[in-house]
């Protein structure tokens, strides 16, 4: 039975909602409910009441989405197992799994960690830690307590486990390496592995570490990392890479991971009769490709010719091939010549872009001589012939300029140098015709149609993105990276592949639902949705502030993101 009462209190009225049963024979009240006074009954009626003192805002759907899926891969289990300590604030494992979903959602300097620690929902499940748990030197001493052998054994267990649940399809394997260049001092005898090399984002001036990484194509998911000296050679290193991955692979497969036959895809920079004798010793399934002029008599049949055939796929609808078995690089391959429309328009207006360039500076050049020639520039020393073909070098350095742009230098009768250039347009529409929009694609899979190894050689494009993702100065997971000795860097390595992992995992399921949205879009949509809890007045003989939580309004697509996920909000377990 339920009642009203009204209880009166320093001769003022309250009233209680509440709760009467018999029990052991008497009637007794089982629970109330404080109401108050008349009037604040009145305003809980017409929708008032006391307004919130104020609220806190926290990430949830990141946070929330990327712990699920560290659960699932029990990243922080694993990590234990191998670099166990004391049972003493925060393990080893949950000071990665932190660096790891850090780097996933906005990478911070462990510096200001807390700051952005304290400000997601993943208070609420790494309870022991704090500001003082969360500093720069906490994380150092535990990335410490991992060397670079035991990073590898964790990772391996944690991709075993992936493997088993997620039944992942390894029949198509991409592999690529880049770079990041650091700013470690010159000086610095601490750390072998930062060199100085050719660096890809054009940072040639700064010590950089190579990463190398093999990733499948079913959800995009890193399977094999390794970090190595800057200055090493993407050729030289190939084949180490493929000797540890090769033995990864076994163990991998020893799950129930679907492994019809596994296809490494690779890029023409890792080209070498070694490298493919090496290959074949490993008896693994390949695609890759081979430079245009390695093969010119392929490269320079016309694009009209009868040979090339339109490709039946619909993602191959502006794409038309042929191909041919050759003896390459020590054993018969086959070579699949494709032209596509699409390549073809793009390099067609880099080919008028790069023409554009070169014959403004070369007219430039051009006019300055004869102004020196008609006494215009006296100051300075006559350039000597020599030192203007060697500028006439540098200008057409760019492909394909020196075929199409001919150029002429002489040295006039005051010893003034004259020089003269034509653009050779029936080199341009050789060019157009033959080697534009052309790739000759390399494989030992006999047994595919054209359709199928073309498909598969453009699948590199995962790897290729998996790296701008990687680079990118708002989404990206390796920068800033304030490490110095190769140990460290290593295990910065590890948690920012762990944080590939988690995101390709949620991108997986995603796509397995069938919902077809970019990655970004993804983080973007997750990242928008915040808790926000609403912190009242204390009532009279409260101890804490009354608190209530609830999540900001969720789009349609939300929505389906968070049901596909399974992602709900925790009950009962107020933050603040």
């Amino acid at each position: 039975m339920e009642r009203l009462e009204a209880k009166k209190i320093n001769g003022r009225t309250y009233y209680y909602y509440s709760k009467w049963a018999w029990v052991e024979g008497k009637c007794r009240r089982v629970w109330q409910k404080y109401l108050g006074n008349l009037e604040n009954i009145a305003k809980a009626v017409e929708g008032g009441g006391p307004a919130p003192l104020h609220a806190e805002v926290f990430q949830w759907g990141l946070p929330t989405a990327l712990w699920q899926e560290c659960s699932s891969a029990e990243v922080i289990e694993e990590t234990d197992k191998l670099c166990p300590k004391r049972d003493q604030g925060l393990s080893t494992g949950e000071y990665i799994a932190i660096a790891a979903i850090n780097r996933a959602i906005s990478p911070n300097s462990k510096r200001s960690m807390w700051e952005w620690f304290s400000k997601t929902t993943l208070v609420r499940y790494f309870v022991q830690a704090s500001k003082t748990a969360l500093t720069s030197q906490r994380f150092w001493d535990h990335m410490d307590k991992i060397d670079g052998n035991t990073v590898l054994s964790i990772w391996k267990n944690i991709l075993k486990k992936v493997g088993q649940r997620e039944t992942i399809d390894l029949s198509s394997v991409s592999y690529d390496g880049t770079n990041f260049y650091t700013f470690i001092d010159t000086f610095n005898s601490r750390c072998q592995i930062a060199k100085r090399g050719k660096n890809k984002q054009g940072r040639s001036n700064l010590r950089q570490v190579s990463y190398a990484l093999f990733c499948c194509a079913d959800g995009h998911i890193p399977l094999y990392f390794d970090i190595y000296e800057g200055n090493r050679n993407d050729a030289r290193q190939f084949p180490l890479m493929l000797e540890k991955f090769h033995d990864f692979l076994n163990e991998l497969t020893g799950s129930s991971c679907e492994t019809p036959q596994t296809t490494l895809i690779f890029d023409k920079g890792n080209n070498s009769a070694k490298n493919f004798a090496f290959l074949d010793s490993l008896k693994l399934n390949f695609v890759g490709s081979v430079k245009l002029d390695e093969h010119k008599d392929l490269a320079q049949t016309p694009n009209d010719d009868p040979k090339f055939k339109s490709c039946r796929a619909v993602e191959l609808d502006t794409t038309k091939a042929f191909r041919e078995k050759r003896e390459v690089y020590g054993k018969e391959r086959v070579l699949v010549v494709s032209y596509n429309q699409n390549l073809f328009n793009a390099q067609w207006l880099t080919l008028q872009n790069d023409i554009t360039k070169a014959t403004e500076r070369l007219s430039g050049l051009q006019e300055k001589l004869e102004d020196r020639f008609n006494g215009l520039i006296t100051k300075g020393r006559t350039p000597s012939v020599g030192s203007i073909e060697k500028q006439c070098q540098t200008i057409l350095r760019r492909q394909h300029m020196k075929r199409v742009i001919g150029v002429a230098v002489e040295k006039a009768s005051n010893n003034v140098p004259r020089l003269e250039y034509t653009i050779d347009n029936d080199a341009v529409n050789y060019l157009a015709n033959t080697y534009l929009g052309k790739n000759i694609i390399i494989s030992n899979r006999s047994d595919w149609d054209n359709d199928k190894i073309i498909s598969s050689y453009r699948s590199q494009f995962i790897i290729e993105d998996v790296f701008k993702e990687m680079k990118d100065r708002n989404t990206g997971s390796w920068w800033p990276m304030h490490h110095w000795t190769d140990s460290k860097i290593k295990v910065h390595g590890f948690y920012c592949t762990i944080a590939l992992l988690l995101r390709a995992l949620m991108y997986r399921r995603l796509k397995k639902a069938g919902l077809n949205i970019s990655m970004k879009r993804l983080l973007t949509e997750l990242d928008s949705i915040r808790e926000v809890v609403n912190i009242f007045p204390r009532k009279r003989k409260q101890k804490t502030e009354k608190k209530q939580s609830v999540l900001t309004k969720s789009s349609e697509i939300q929505q389906q993101i968070m049901s596909i996920l399974s992602l709900e909000k925790v009950k009962n377990d107020i933050l603040g």
